[in-house]
């Protein structure tokens, strides 16, 4: 970030008088919402670094370590009382207070938008480390940001910086979200739809590769045939021939060729009778195999226009949470898992997936499904607590875009899953339910 901007944007937040709220919305993205109002977002990627203003930005998951525990207590509901840009240079320093029972609290709040080494630090008012983003040691840098050491200086630059002045910084701060999100936005749904592209091909090459029923069937049935014709001519076998000549029922040569040599007739005609067996349990399961490739086939397709149709960076990263390693969970390939908030939420892919999630989900659960015709099931994991509205809210969007190719607007019913009684397989009824309007055009 250009130094002259950042002068800019400190004189700009001068205006602010106190620190509503602080917190990680993404791993690198930190949201201050200042006199109850203006939200501001500071991006700390290394060597990418901005301050942005949007309309809102999902919070990718509730972030509990030291630094985010230690963020909230000293700067939630914090008088701002100073605002400035440390000796000059690309450090974004607040100064703020804290009036507790016991004594007036003193702590900085320090943004370093300095390239390798772009930190967010909280220093006491004696400039001690309380805590920081990232910890760097000496073996890193000469300057070691280390939980209670003291913070040294960084150098001044060796050059003066260009100027470059700003009609309305607010515009500007809008502006630097909307170019970040869509050069950020292109590529990781470039990333992700070629990811997902890459697992559809391979399913649709298992789907196509599939043998055709009527084909099994008259393997299944020439191969019994045939083991019954070994057993009426068993005068006329040799033991280990792999070619058998014999004498159909109406008199007719007929050509047997065995997988492989047998030292006896028996074996010859139960080789066959279980090649028969094999078939028929695979003109018995093919259905099953066919139905669930082409729910998976379905599935992935929405996915794919799901990530295409996402109008922010959040929406994509929100669709592909992390894995958590580990390997006693097995994954469950009828079901989605997305976390939304902190919030588990999970998805039927597909029947199978549906009726598992609400065998599965406990009474305070929330179930959602699109109201009035068939949908993906949704389940929110509650925890016993009571679930925000715009968790409800995104939810029923997922509901919506994991079901319907369609841009419209869509009805969705909601209710605690006691509510909700399984009649048939992932046919329910409920009663007691709430409604919520998406719309997706």
């Amino acid at each position: 970030m250009k130094l002259s901007h950042l002068k800019q944007i400190s004189t700009y937040l001068q205006k602010f008088t106190k620190i509503s709220a602080i917190y990680r919305v993404s791993d690198t993205i930190i949201k201050l919402s200042f006199d109850k109002e203006d939200d501001i977002y500071f991006e700390m990627q290394r060597s990418n670094s901005t301050i942005f203003k949007c309309a809102s930005y999902a919070r990718s998951k509730v972030y509990n370590a030291p630094f985010d525990v230690l963020l909230a207590k000293r700067f939630n509901r914090a008088n701002i009382l100073q605002v400035e840009l440390l000796n000059g240079d690309k450090i974004l320093r607040f100064k703020t207070s804290v009036a507790s029972a016991y004594k007036e609290e003193f702590t900085y709040l320090q943004f370093e938008f300095t390239g390798k080494y772009t930190n967010v630090i909280i220093l006491d008012e004696n400039e001690i480390v309380l805590e920081a983003l990232r910890h760097v040691d000496l073996f890193s840098s000469f300057r070691e940001v280390r939980v209670g050491q003291k913070l040294l200086n960084v150098p001044a630059a060796p050059f003066e910086a260009k100027e470059y002045p700003l009609e309305n910084v607010e515009a500007f701060l809008y502006e630097q979200h909307e170019k970040e999100q869509n050069q950020k936005l292109f590529s990781l749904k470039k990333q992700k739809i070629s990811f997902l592209n890459k697992k559809l091909k391979k399913i649709e090459k298992l789907f196509n590769a599939l043998e055709d029923e009527e084909s099994l069937k008259n393997e299944a049935q020439k191969n019994q045939h045939y083991g019954n014709l070994v057993l009426s001519n068993m005068h006329k076998i040799k033991p280990y021939s792999r070619v058998l000549e014999l004498d159909d029922y109406d008199g007719a040569k007929v050509s047997v060729e065995l997988s492989k040599t047998y030292p006896t007739v028996a074996m010859m005609s139960d080789s066959l009778f279980t090649q028969s067996k094999k078939a028929k349990q695979k003109v018995k399961n093919l259905h099953i195999e066919r139905e669930s490739l082409s729910s998976k086939i379905e599935h992935l397709k929405l996915f794919i226009n799901t990530v295409e149709e996402a109008k922010d960076v959040a929406k994509v990263e929100l669709l592909f949470p992390k894995k958590v390693q580990n390997k006693k969970i097995k994954e469950n390939d009828a079901i989605e898992t997305f976390w939304i908030e902190g919030y588990k939420v999970q998805l039927g892919k597909n029947e199978r997936g549906n009726i598992e999630l609400l065998k599965n989900a406990r009474a305070k659960d929330i179930w959602l499904h699109m109201k009035e015709r068939p949908s993906a099931h949704v389940i929110i994991t509650t925890d016993k607590q009571n679930v925000p509205m715009n968790i409800i809210e995104s939810a029923a969007r997922l509901c919506v875009d994991f079901t319907m190719f369609e841009k419209d607007r869509f009805l969705v019913d909601y209710t605690p899953r006691r509510e909700v009684t399984i009649q048939n397989g992932a046919n329910v009824l409920y009663n007691k339910y709430k409604t919520i309007e998406v719309d997706t055009r």
